[in-house]
């Protein structure tokens, strides 16, 4: 019986994933998983953890709701991992409290924006293999960037060969609207798309006119092949 109370009376959240270490931190809980070889995010982490360090591991995946229930988390460190795919809902659950977010030196290429857009935290996105493009371009004049970092968010890919290797700071400063050439192709597709649409309608038309016109000579024919009303009566 002892032993169940003691179970009962140990608040949630309170024991440390064994692969991780977890101190306290100017009385904040802070759980320390550096360099452990991890291939995922623990599920185990205290729900009252403050700050988290996930760096230096082999993470792939950033899972929708991967902290969610880390209410209180204010620091998160996920750099120098092998992080390529990051969920829309990866962060859900901690957009308010958190309040710095490390995710470089990974191998993100692309990333939706409605992931880090929702955030109020201090962004670190620098030694990724981004490709450039409209999503990048609105997080960095949108998200709440670490100014340290910015120019080492660097072109690994973009639509022009021209960009690739320069910081995509660089690239935005010289006039460059990754936003609008994706809007021209758009418009294009669609007055491709309209002009088909035009065209089958046309030749539909000329079908139809071409038809009724043959269907009315053959009628025109026969009716002249008719015998006359005039010689039946003489």
């Amino acid at each position: 019986q002892a032993f169940f109370c003691l179970l009962l009376c140990v608040p949630w959240g309170s024991s440390c994933p064994p692969s991780c270490q977890c101190t306290e931190r100017a009385g904040a809980k802070a759980v320390l998983c550096s360099s452990r070889h991890l291939e995922e995010i623990p599920k185990d982490i205290p729900r009252d953890a403050v700050f988290l360090k996930l760096d230096a591991n082999s993470i792939t995946r950033i899972p929708s709701n991967a902290f969610r229930h880390l209410s209180h988390l204010e620091e998160l460190d996920l750099s120098r991992n092998a992080i390529e795919k990051i969920d829309r809902a990866a962060f859900k659950g901690v957009a308010a409290g958190l309040r710095t977010l490390d995710l470089s030196s990974n191998r993100i290429r692309s990333i939706p924006k409605e992931a880090l857009l929702a955030l109020n935290a201090k962004l670190r996105l620098a030694n990724n293999p981004w490709h450039c493009e409209c999503a990048l371009q609105e997080v960095l004049w949108e998200a709440r960037l670490d100014p340290d970092s910015v120019q080492d968010i660097t072109c690994h890919t973009a639509p022009q060969e021209e960009y690739v290797g320069k910081p995509l700071l660089q690239v935005l400063d010289a006039g460059v609207n990754f936003c609008s050439v994706r809007q021209r192709t758009t418009d294009v597709a669609m007055f491709i798309t309209m002009f088909g649409w035009f065209a089958m309608v046309i030749v539909y038309v000329i079908c139809y006119v071409r038809h009724n016109r043959e269907d009315t000579c053959r009628h025109v024919d026969y009716l002249k092949s008719l015998p006359s009303t005039q010689g039946h009566a003489e």
